[in-house]
Order: structure tokens, then sequence, then C-alpha cells
């Protein structure tokens, strides 16, 4: 791994071939944990590109656990995570959104390495508890319409890897790599990363790796999700092509809000906000659970405009379908663990 590092701190792009070796690498059982932090670190350094990050993705994948679900088609709405902002969990409340709209949600998280609470840590307190096995998630996927994927069960592999995460404590192609690396055969998507720089190649990172139809966003300052706090950057993947296009909340019939009035706290705190949001409690952060759900709904392919998308989110929500979707989904997780608990 050394070679490819010392390539990285001179500026140089990895090729396909040679980030697929550097991947390999590290999922090794003897990686060198040093090695692979210098690595990583030099890597943000220099940015990665779509071809690195669509290697690295391919191999991660190749490395998951195996999971057999009905073929459809799913969505996936998380996002890269390590914008910095703390805000509240809004991928994971808009997912029981898109949920509720008819939304088929296949998404993918994990527990906190840059932020207070991670999206498995805010369904836990919840009571959507981490422990399923990978085919209990698949079931519920299957019953539902919705399931989370919880990473470290989907990719074990992952252990040594997310201590050196967690030790480099900032943002690391890992990021980019996890909304690319679900267990299910994943056409639709909608994700939001935290460089605007990289939108395009993002996308262009999806469309390398199959996915029919998707939209990327990086928001104001960089947030990984859609924001009311001003212009939104998108690209929108539909059938191969690449469409750029530009969106703020007034465009779509919301009103603006700082970055402050979505910010979060603990998993218990975020709880509650999601809580309001579901049961309809107008503000800033249902309106942007609901901007973030339209665009998945869009994304998604069940609607022709944003806009449209956003009125089958707040349909969602004002229906009690979206909290609907919760409950049906905290009630699958006791179930779960009770058959676990059993003698």
């Amino acid at each position: 791994m050394k070679r490819f590092t010392r390539k990285v701190k001179a500026g140089r792009h990895l090729l396909y071939e040679e980030m697929v070796e550097a991947a390999q690498d590290m999922f090794t059982v003897d990686a060198d944990q040093d090695e692979m932090a210098a690595f990583l670190i030099a890597l943000a350094k220099k940015g990665e590109t779509a071809s690195e990050v669509a290697a690295l993705a391919s191999v991660m994948s190749s490395h998951a656990s195996a999971l057999q679900v009905r073929e459809d088609l799913y969505l996936d709405n998380c996002g890269t995570g390590g914008d910095g902002a703390n805000s509240f969990n809004i991928s994971t409340a808009a997912a029981f959104v898109l949920a509720g709209a008819g939304v088929k949600v296949a998404k993918h998280g994990n527990r906190k390495v840059s932020s207070q609470s991670g999206s498995h840590d805010v369904l836990d307190a919840l009571g959507v508890h981490s422990r399923f096995e990978l085919s209990d998630m698949g079931k519920l996927l299957e019953n539902e319409g919705i399931s989370f994927f919880f990473a470290p069960t989907v990719h074990p592999k992952m252990k040594q890897i997310g201590d050196v995460r967690r030790r480099i404590g900032k943002p690391t192609i890992f990021n980019l790599v996890g909304p690319l690396t679900n267990p299910v055969h994943i056409q639709l998507q909608f994700t939001g990363i935290n460089r605007p720089d990289f939108v395009m190649e993002y996308a262009s990172v999806l469309r390398m790796l199959g996915r029919e139809r998707a939209i990327v966003v990086s928001g104001p300052g960089g947030l990984d999700e859609a924001s009311l706090s001003g212009q939104n950057s998108f690209v929108l993947l539909d059938k191969g092509d690449l469409i750029p296009f530009t969106l703020t909340a007034e465009d779509v019939g919301l009103s603006y809000a700082p970055p402050s009035a979505i910010r979060g706290g603990s998993p218990d705190e975020n709880v509650q906000m999601i809580r309001s949001i579901l049961k309809g409690e107008r503000g800033p952060r249902f309106d942007t659970v609901v901007l973030n759900a339209g665009i998945g709904i869009f994304a998604n392919g069940t609607v022709p405009t944003i806009k449209a998308g956003i009125d089958l989110a707040l349909d969602s929500i004002f229906s009690g379908r979206a909290q609907q979707k919760l409950e049906a989904v905290i009630a699958f997780s006791e179930q779960i663990r009770r058959e676990v608990a059993a003698p």
C-alpha cells in the first residue's frame, strides 16, 4: 500500500486497477492500520476521483455478505455523511415518508463515525434494534417495503477499517463509498454528498455501477442533504444521461430557513424530532424532510416533478402512512427481539 500512498501524496490519481489492488490490501486480515490511515488521509487531501470511488465500491461489495430478496425496484436514500453540520437524521426520517408514499426503501446506514448520531444510533433509540440478521432485514423489506441495512452486518470485514476511520475522525473515501454498497440490488438512488465540487463525478460513479435513475445533491455549505438555506446543486442520472440542475426551497413552495434550524442532538433528542415530524408538526425540520422525501419520490420515477413529489410526501405524513410505516418497523423489530430472547 505504501507505493500507492506515495503516488497519491505526489498528487497523482490512481488508475482503476491500482485502486482495486489498494482496496484489496485494506481488506486483508493483516492490513497495517498505520499504512491504511496514511493512505486514506493522503487520498482525502488529494481529492478522490470517480474511478477511485467506483473501484473501492466494487471491492467492498465483493466482500459483503450475500442477501437474496425478491426482485423489485428498490431505492436507497443514504447520504455520505461527514458534512460536519450536526443536523438531525434527515434521511432516516425521510425514509419513512418515502415508504408511506409507496416507494420501496432499502436504506444502508451505520452508527456515528463523525457525527453525534448516525442512522442506526437513532433507529436504536426509536426501538428499531440493529441486531437483525441480514435475512431479517430482507424479510422486513419484503413485508413492509422498507428496511434498514446495518453496515457492520452487511460488511463484516469492515471492522478494522472502521477502527481506522474512527481514529482519523474525518471524512474519508469510505464516506463516499458507503451509499454505493447496499446488499440489495439497487437500481434507484437519492444520495447527498458533502462535496459540491464532486456532484457530477459522483453521479458518474452511480452510472458506472449500473443505476438506472438517481439523483445526487450537495446542499449549501456542503450539506449532504437538500437544504432550505440556499441553492442546492443536483445531478439527475436518467437512463445514462447526466443532467445538472439547481433548486432552492422557494422554487418548490417551501420557505428559507438557516442551517441552525435543523441542528440535531443526541439519538434520543433526534427521535423526538422525527416523531414530531411524522405527526405533522410544521417547521423547518418538517419542511427539510418533506423536501428530501419529495426529491426521493422524484428520483424513484413516481412523479414528473419534485414539486409533485413534495405533494406526495405531505400526503404520506398527513394521511398517517409514514407514521404507520415507523410503527410497523418497530413492531417487526420487537417481534425479532422476542424470538431471539425466547428459550
